[in-house]
């Protein structure tokens, strides 16, 4: 049989079973996939003091607790806002989780603002109550809405403005997102626990699970 003739023949089958070309496009995404998953987490291996115990990121939960979550985020991601009580009541049902916070500001100006302000608010020790309420909002978290939030949780509005120009901040964002794409995390929100990279939200059965096998691997 000639090439031509073999070409053909290949070229006949695929049109009468197309369902062969579809088949070899899912096997080829799949390994794609397994490929990029297993990359990510010798990353996780070799950088998880960046990812676990960066001394900058702000930590909720009980900050010394004995498995650790954490959570790259935009405040402006619906999907974020679907998650933050459930991250909550996560918190308040094991007293001992620790929860890492990576501010990660994909949408626009905006949620660069709002991560430059919620980092600024740990200089008041209010992080963690800016953080709730912002997500309280319930819109877009735009700068006039960064600043609304800011009087009414109690900061100081000005020096928050003036603390949010610090370099600092600004590199501790890059600094995230360079970790992200690392990683592999494309999109918010995005958690890591033990070993396990889960992209998107879920529910709260399942975000107990992955910690719980996190817990599971320290043991």
């Amino acid at each position: 049989m000639s090439q031509d003739q073999l070409d053909q023949r290949i070229h006949d089958y695929i049109l009468a079973h197309p369902e062969v070309l579809v088949q070899a496009l899912q096997s080829l995404d799949q390994r794609q996939r397994e490929a990029q998953l297993a990359e990510a987490r010798k990353v996780l291996k070799a950088r998880a003091d960046d990812i676990f115990h960066d001394k900058q990121n702000p930590v909720g939960g009980n900050a010394q607790g004995n498995v650790t979550l954490v959570e790259f985020f935009d405040y402006n991601c619906p999907y974020c806002r679907v998650m933050a009580p459930i991250m909550e009541q996560a918190a308040a049902d094991d007293p001992q989780l620790r929860i890492v916070y990576k501010e990660f500001p994909i949408l626009g100006p905006d949620s660069v603002f709002a991560a430059k302000a919620a980092l600024a608010a740990q200089n008041q020790s209010k992080y963690t109550a800016f953080h709730k309420a912002l997500y309280g909002a319930k819109t877009r978290v735009t700068e006039a809405v960064v600043l609304k939030t800011a009087a009414e949780a109690g900061l100081d509005v000005e020096r928050m403005k003036t603390d949010m120009q610090q370099p600092d901040i600004q590199t501790m964002i890059d600094r995230n997102a360079e970790l992200a794409q690392a990683l592999g995390i494309t999109g918010t929100p995005g958690f890591i626990a033990g070993d396990q990279i889960f992209p998107g939200a879920t529910d709260l059965a399942t975000l107990k699970k992955l910690i719980e096998q996190a817990r599971g691997e320290q043991e």
